[in-house]
């Protein structure tokens, strides 16, 4: 699909809480804290009609560079991957040396999304869930394909 990436500005706050809500809150949990996506940097995907198509937030401390959320709203269309390289390029031009992300043990998708776009599994964070429901109770117990989600998996690329 062709789309064009922009970055996120204040102004598109609220429509970036309306994609996080939808996992139930206005924060995602990610290594035992709570991440703002409408706070931090991103970008979205637009495709020739205006339409938004794709979000990526991210966050950059020191030399590393966290993939927080991502959200293709076409899947295989390539709008993920395009989000990706954006996020990649400006982490690189930041002087980041990793790119990384969590997702959680259930998401077979994402676990194969990021593994054919050259994302290594660095870390499996057994049971890291207790912690992220304490913070997040509404995170469900059992999730897509009904595996039971207990795991975070930690995937990075070296830059």
């Amino acid at each position: 699909m062709n789309v064009e990436i922009k970055p996120l500005e204040s102004s598109d706050k609220d429509w970036v809480l309306t994609i996080i809500r939808h996992w139930g809150a206005d924060f995602v949990v990610t290594r035992g804290r709570k991440v703002y996506p409408a706070e931090i940097e991103g970008f979205y995907a637009v495709n020739e009609t205006g339409e938004r198509v794709g979000l990526v937030t991210f966050e950059i401390v020191n030399d590393q560079c966290e993939i927080v959320t991502l959200d293709a709203f076409v899947q295989w269309s390539g709008i993920g991957t395009q989000l990706i390289e954006q996020v990649r390029t400006t982490a690189r031009k930041r002087g980041c040396k990793r790119l990384w992300l969590i997702t959680t043990n259930d998401n077979i998708p994402a676990i194969r999304f990021y593994q054919r776009r050259d994302f290594e599994l660095v870390a499996i964070h057994r049971n890291a869930l207790d912690l992220s429901r304490a913070l997040k109770p509404s995170i469900p117990l059992v999730g897509m394909h009904g595996i039971p989600i207990r795991d975070e998996l930690e995937f990075e690329q070296k830059l």
